[in-house]
């Protein structure tokens, strides 16, 4: 079993880079990614990994814009090869400038 470590290169095959380049292509205008993070996630069936994503929103209502971006993520085509996109959910952070975009990846 592969131990993670944010020191450690990604585990082979990782959707992460290619996961970063197709978002950047979905979010709207004015939202701007920051640095993106991943650890493993496993179930009893599944092994994948937690994309993390946070956002800065340069102006706007910001839960009209989760909202939008939440369904506008669920309905796209995500191409990752072996692996699968399995939920995506986008959150208000904390601070009110920006936002949580979270996907799980499970392979395939």
């Amino acid at each position: 079993m592969m131990r993670w470590s944010p020191a450690l290169p990604a585990r082979p095959g990782c959707p992460h880079r290619r996961l970063r380049r197709l978002l950047g292509r979905e979010l709207p205008h004015g939202l701007t990614p920051g640095a993106s993070t991943f650890r493993p996630w496993a179930s009893a069936s599944f092994v994948g990994a937690r994309h993390i994503f946070p956002c800065a929103l340069a102006a706007g209502d910001r839960e009209q814009v989760r909202r939008a971006l939440h369904g506008r993520l669920n309905a796209a085509e995500w191409t990752l090869p072996g692996h699968i996109v399995a939920d995506v959910v986008v959150e208000c952070d904390a601070d009110p400038r920006t936002l949580r975009i979270e996907i799980l990846t499970v392979e395939d």
